[in-house]
C-alpha cells in the first residue's frame, strides 16, 4: 500500500507566527516532507542561503517569470514579491513526496482557488493555518526577531489582524504553543491525510 501521489501541504500564519520554525521541525522528523523553496525579491535576512531558504530574484526577473506562467502562485507582501514555482511542486507530487508550501494567506487563497479547477491539485491539497494565541504574543515574537523597525512591526500587526480573520478558509487550524506541541499536531494532520482511502493504491490494483 502506498500513496498515489504526494500531498500539497499549504501552511500559513501571520508574519512572525512560527510557520518557518514548524516547517523546519516537520522536515527534520519526516523525510518524505520537502519544502517547496519560494522565490522572493526581498533581500536575504541574516544567515539565509540562496537555494535553501529562498531563491532571491530581482524584480525584473520575477516579473518575467510571472509573464511566462512559471508560478503556481505569487503575491506582493510588504512591498516584495513572493512566489511558488509550479514545476517544483508538480515534480514533488509526481515523485510521491509531500510538497510543503510556507506561504501567506494571499498566496494560499490563490492555490486553493486553482485547486478548484485542477483535479490533481484538489486531490493533493491540505491547508493548515497557525493561529497565534493573541496579537500581544505575536508582537513579542516580532520584537524578539529583531529584524524590523517600529513602523514595520506596526504594519505587520495590522496585516496579521486581517490575515487571522481567514482561518475558517483552511482545512485545519493549530493554535500555536510550544514548538513540540505544534509539531505533534502538524505531524498528526499529515499522517491522517496520507491514510485517506482515496489517496491510496494497492499492489493488486
Amino acid at each position: 500500500m502506498k500513496p498515489k501521489e504526494g500531498l500539497l501541504v499549504v501552511l500559513s500564519s501571520p508574519s512572525g507566527g512560527g510557520k518557518t520554525t514548524l516547517c523546519n521541525r516537520l522536515m527534520a522528523a519526516d523525510a518524505n516532507v520537502v519544502r517547496s523553496i519560494s522565490c522572493t525579491t526581498r533581500p536575504a535576512r541574516g544567515a539565509e542561503v540562496e537555494g535553501h531558504d529562498y531563491y532571491f530574484l530581482t524584480r525584473d526577473d520575477f516579473e518575467k517569470r510571472v509573464a511566462r506562467g512559471e508560478f503556481l502562485e505569487h503575491a506582493q507582501v510588504h512591498g516584495h514579491y513572493y512566489g511558488t514555482l509550479r514545476k517544483t511542486v508538480e515534480e514533488l507530487l509526481a515523485a510521491g513526496r509531500d510538497a510543503l508550501l510556507n506561504i501567506d494567506v494571499q498566496g494560499a487563497a490563490i492555490v486553493c482557488q486553482l485547486a478548484k479547477a485542477d483535479p490533481r491539485l484538489r486531490h493533493a491539497l491540505v491547508s493548515v493555518f497557525l493561529m497565534p494565541p493573541s496579537l500581544q504574543l505575536l508582537e513579542q515574537r516580532l520584537r524578539r526577531r529583531g529584524t524590523d523597525d517600529e513602523a514595520t512591526i506596526a504594519r505587520r500587526l495590522a496585516e496579521a489582524t486581517r490575515e487571522m480573520a481567514h482561518w475558517r478558509e483552511y482545512d485545519y487550524v493549530i493554535v500555536t504553543g510550544p514548538i513540540e506541541e505544534d509539531y505533534r499536531q502538524m505531524q498528526a494532520i499529515v499522517d491522517a491525510e496520507r491514510c485517506r482511502s482515496q489517496r491510496l493504491s494497492f499492489e493488486t490494483e
